[in-house]
């Protein structure tokens, strides 16, 4: 498949002036709706995808493989442009270099890697980060890996919250000088915090799981954020109706009588029933 458009619409975020905010989306049918919907932007993120392909929680016991395969078929399904949370890139600054060349197969249009130590150590009780050398050396990794230059790649910290302030702007400002396209922060939570991020920093910035002061889309486009995560709400509404609708029915609930349930309209809208119609009458003869 051709994955030029979707690259470009999401260098056009990223230089662009004003903030988005991203899709969460986990598999073929969310992202068709999250494009259908007008979302600029599609976000796949490690903690979604161990959900979504293994049923289990964000502890990196998810493959490189599997999250590459989970992002293609999302990719496939539509022209959504994709980011993706890649973690620490599944292991050294080796393994970052590997993990770009396969999700950039698997069509995406941008992704972060970051520098927490992943997976947890053993006896370790609380997140760490890896040296801020060791982070540059996965970020000029995941550059060496890549091959088209339009695939957006973003230095990812959580220091904010790990070290605080003034390592995050410590490390971001040695990912920029790397040669990142983008820094990507965990944890803000204040205006003066992300004030000081800002001034420290000349590269767009990328914001994960916003709340308080920091929802003022016009405040954050004036920082230069241009994507701000708002959290992965979607695949918990999607256990909560698969769960409801299975309990329903386990209680004796007719299926006529279930509440919550997509139409018929709904799901041929994003099954794309009249694409394939079309398909058929064309090249089988119906």
């Amino acid at each position: 498949m051709h994955w030029t458009d979707r690259r470009t619409r999401f260098r056009e975020v990223l230089n662009g002036n004003r903030c988005v905010h991203p899709g969460s989306v986990y598999d073929a049918i969310s992202a068709r709706i999250a494009e259908d919907l007008g979302f600029e932007l599609g976000m796949f993120a490690g903690s979604v995808a161990s959900l979504a392909v293994l049923g289990a929680p964000d502890l990196i016991v998810l493959t490189l493989s599997e999250f590459a395969q989970q992002a293609y078929r999302i990719n496939r399904a539509g022209k959504l442009p994709l980011m993706v949370d890649a973690d620490h890139g599944y292991g050294n600054a080796l393994n970052v270099k590997r993990t770009v060349e396969e999700l950039e197969t698997a069509g995406i249009g941008g992704m972060s890697i970051e520098d927490t130590e992943l997976p947890t150590p053993f006896g370790t009780t609380k997140p760490r980060l890896t040296t801020v050398a060791e982070g540059v050396g996965k970020m000029k990794a995941a550059l060496a890996g890549r091959q088209d230059p339009l695939l957006a790649i973003a230095g990812r910290t959580s220091a904010v919250q790990i070290t605080g302030l003034d390592d995050a702007i410590a490390r971001g400002k040695a990912y920029e000088a790397a040669g990142v396209d983008a820094l990507f922060f965990v944890g803000v939570r204040t205006r003066a915090e992300l004030d000081a991020i800002s001034a420290a920093t000349t590269l767009p910035l990328i914001l994960g799981g916003v709340s308080g002061e920091l929802t003022d889309k016009d405040y954050l486009s004036a920082r230069r954020v241009r994507i701000a995560l708002q959290g992965h709400q979607p695949f918990a509404a999607a256990v909560k109706a698969t769960y409801e609708t299975l309990k329903a029915l386990r209680e004796g609930v007719q299926p006529g009588k279930l509440q919550g349930v997509a139409d018929a309209e709904l799901m041929k809208r994003v099954t794309r029933e009249a694409d394939y119609t079309g398909w058929t009458k064309e090249f089988l003869g119906g």
